[in-house]
């Protein structure tokens, strides 16, 4: 269910898109952005700092492609978010000596230390990847269809991903 609360911006910027244009659709993002941090302090009592900081972002970038008029801003979005979270899986495990994937997942899932630096690696450097793609995608293709690889090719490979994770953490537990 978080996943579907996660995915609801993008879901609502892919049918704003579709409908209208670009900036539309980047008016849309923000508000449902904002609206999920509030639903999340109502209901939740707490807000999740990567959305905070996704709200921070995406008020940023959002912002300045509406004032601008230039949809350069919006397209930026999801790598540098992409990025900065790499940055920090590999800050906090180098400089901190902190496994984020494991604060966030320890619980779930018991794995040896050497299995949860792996996937915190792997996370890095896929997170890093992706960055990357989605600007070769956002500055070589059209936005029609870079609006089409947000929703279903970025989501898609974050959903293998997480499946690849956890085939390979079950085979670590049953070592």
């Amino acid at each position: 269910m978080k996943f579907l609360f996660d995915l609801f911006p993008v879901i609502l910027f892919f049918i704003a898109y579709k409908f209208s244009d670009i900036y539309t659709a980047t008016l849309v993002v923000i508000a449902a952005t904002f609206f999920q941090v509030i639903y999340s302090k109502l209901i939740h009592k707490r807000v999740d700092k990567l959305l905070i900081f996704n709200a921070v972002l995406i008020s940023i970038l959002g912002g300045t492609t509406l004032w601008l008029h230039d949809a350069n801003f919006i397209k930026w979005k999801p790598s540098i978010l992409y990025w900065l979270l790499a940055g920090a899986l590999l800050f906090f495990h180098f400089f901190k000596k902190k496994n984020l994937v494991k604060n966030l997942m320890g619980e779930q899932i018991r794995l040896n230390e050497k299995t949860w630096n792996q996937i915190n690696m792997t996370s890095a450097v896929f997170f890093a990847g992706l960055g990357v793609l989605n600007l070769y995608v956002a500055f070589n293709f059209s936005e029609s269809i870079w609006v089409n690889f947000k929703l279903f090719g970025i989501t898609g490979l974050i959903i293998c991903y997480a499946i690849l994770i956890g085939v390979l953490a079950s085979r670590a537990n049953h070592k």
